[in-house]
């Protein structure tokens, strides 16, 4: 018994040094600023939280922490290295702080990862799954040193199937070739580009959301659908099976705390539950419905998986003056918020924690503000999810790519337009990723608006692609181009104007599209010791937080003058500075806020009441 119990602690002991030994190897680089939460990041524990709100399973594995790197010249060679340089914090890309390597990679060089992870040894009729949330851009996953899948794109989450694999017994070897050209190629890249300066930020390359693996059984739920009618009070819920047997059923039901308030049984994957007397999601009360799907077999569940909903509608209608307007549950609601770039000091596209993701959000709901148009970036889920509980409404904006068109910035008579000729390989990468993207966040209600185009940047067979869109998702409304050029299509139409705000034409637009401003304000204020370089810029500069405070009520004062006109919604530039810029709400850090939370919040509650 003595000689058991010293085998266990001497087990025990050997393991905590491993431990231990593996968190000493990483150390976050040092000389850029940091925010509050870079501190906490421990490379035992990152980023634990389940990464799918939305299709939730208690089965999972996640394995964001070091794993192995290492960069070679892009050759053509597939091979899996030999050797590695060293170790990497999984999920943040190579270039941050956090993944403590900050290297630049290149389109001339190939990033490769490896780890070795666990499985189960007894897996009869079960498939395990590993699941990506994003990596940027052309990602090869080897298992074993045999290639299983590959994929294109940096914003879309995918799903691989490794079982067939698989070799007896549990540990088993992942290894992942990336190769990433940046803002040299065709596909989306956002604002990434290889030599940053303005308002281009750093590259971002290989794993930047969390991988975790999933263990189902051979009969599970791959993604499911879900759309809220609140004119007709129900929700229509559809699911997408693998291996679905001979009379197997779907049980989908919804619940209001632990009421079950609706249930639908049967043989057809998808099924209407009437919800009575609904309570309507909005920024004010974001009420979220929980919703249960399960597969049954002879009275069995084989596999069951968790999620929400809510119950709100998005539209347009005309006011009394006949002016289209933005509707929120068949009521105006201005919609008011900043652009948000989602951007780190520390680390990069990756917020460094949960919970420094979700203050964000937070803080822009203290602000007084009931929207936030996401630019040119895709958030993990778990973003979408905050959004959700915390009542912010989204416009989301796909990735741009393949720039080099002209821009007309202001909307007037409709007329000859400059849309982009992309080859056929850049609209095939456009089109791909910009379906994934909105079949990935269909179900988070508190997106209200897609652009699939910001400022001309890459913008392409407009027409085409903004009712491609519309088609794809009619529950929601389609801003085609947000301040770029103009064709009568979507419900929207969209002028940036840098500081002052101002309106496209009522007389013009007004009759067919929600009139917006998508961009303007910009006020830039440095802070000293929170810049991410000594030079930086904003579309106006101040000195001190008082005369930028003045400066901002100034706009808010204009911003009612045009609400009276018939302006349904309006996007300040930003939320935070990134990089160079220093226009934002908070420094990049997010250690400042540079004009008081009561003040802003006061300031802004006026344009919801002017109407």
């Amino acid at each position: 018994m003595q000689m058991r119990k010293s085998t266990v602690f001497c087990f025990l002991l050997l393991l905590g040094n491993h431990l231990l030994a593996q968190k000493n190897s990483w150390h976050m680089v040092k000389g850029k600023i940091t925010t509050p939460w870079a501190d906490s990041v421990n490379p035992l524990n990152v980023l634990p939280e389940y990464p799918r709100p939305q299709m939730k399973r208690d089965n999972w594995t996640n394995l964001n922490g070091l794993w192995q790197y290492t960069v070679l010249p892009e050759s053509g060679d597939e091979n899996i290295p030999a050797s590695f340089r060293g170790n990497i914090l999984v999920p943040f890309a190579i270039e941050s702080a956090l993944s403590g390597v900050g290297t630049n990679v290149g389109k001339d060089s190939i990033l490769w990862y490896q780890r070795t992870i666990t499985v189960p040894g007894k897996r009869k009729e079960k498939r395990i799954l590993l699941h990506f949330g994003a990596i940027d851009w052309r990602s090869d996953i080897y298992v074993n040193g045999a290639k299983v899948a590959s994929h294109e794109g940096g914003y879309d989450p995918f799903t691989v199937d490794i079982t067939n694999s698989l070799h007896k017994g549990t540990s088993q070897q992942l290894s992942i070739r990336v190769w990433d050209p940046t803002d040299d190629g065709p596909q989306p890249h956002g604002k990434q580009v290889a030599k940053p300066h303005g308002i281009w930020y750093t590259s971002v390359t290989g794993i930047w959301q969390t991988v975790w693996m999933e263990i189902v059984p051979e009969t599970y739920i791959i993604s499911t659908r879900q759309t809220p009618d609140i004119d007709n009070q129900n929700i229509r819920v559809s699911a997408s099976i693998q291996n679905l047997k001979q009379g197997d059923e779907i049980s989908i039901s919804a619940w209001k705390g632990n009421e079950k308030i609706a249930e639908k049984t049967g043989a057809d994957t998808a099924g209407i539950l009437t919800i009575s007397n609904p309570e309507l999601w909005s920024p004010s009360h974001p009420f979220l419905y929980d919703l249960k799907i399960s597969i049954i077999r002879k009275a069995k569940v084989i596999d069951e998986v968790t999620s929400y909903f809510t119950m709100r509608k998005i539209s347009i209608a005309p006011d009394k003056n006949g002016i289209q307007k933005m509707m929120l549950n068949n009521a105006f609601l201005f919609e008011f918020g900043p652009l948000d770039q989602g951007w780190w000091p520390d680390g990069l596209y990756t917020a460094p924690t949960d919970g420094a993701l979700k203050s964000d959000i937070e803080k822009l709901k203290e602000m007084g503000f009931n929207m936030i148009r996401k630019h040119v970036k895709v958030e993990p889920a778990r973003w979408y999810y905050d959004c959700d509980q915390l009542g912010m409404l989204v416009w989301q904006d796909m990735p741009s790519g393949d720039l080099g068109n002209h821009w007309e910035p202001r909307p007037g008579v409709l007329g000859k337009q400059t849309d982009r000729q992309r080859t056929p390989e850049s609209e095939g990468y456009y089109r791909k990723e910009w379906n994934a993207i909105m079949d990935a966040l269909y179900n988070f209600p508190c997106i209200v608006v897609w652009v699939p185009f910001n400022e001309a940047w890459g913008q392409f067979k407009t027409v085409d692609i903004t009712n491609w869109t519309m088609q794809k998702d009619p529950s929601r409304l389609v801003n085609s181009a947000s301040g770029g050029n103009y064709y009568d299509v979507g419900q929207i139409v969209d002028l940036h104007n840098y500081p002052d705000p101002a309106m496209p034409r009522p007389e013009l637009f007004g009759a067919k599209q929600a009139l917006v401003l998508g961009e303007f304000g910009g006020l830039g204020l440095p802070v000293d010791g929170h810049t991410w370089q000594q030079k930086s810029w904003g579309y106006q500069s101040f000195q001190s937080r008082d005369s930028l405070f003045e400066r901002y009520s100034s706009l808010i004062n204009r911003l009612e003058e045009l609400i009276k006109k018939g302006l349904s919604a309006a996007v300040y530039t930003q939320t935070t500075d990134v990089e160079t810029e220093v226009n934002g709400f908070m420094t990049y850090d997010r250690k400042v806020i540079k004009m008081p939370v009561d003040k802003l919040k006061k300031a802004n509650q006026k344009v919801y009441t002017v109407f």
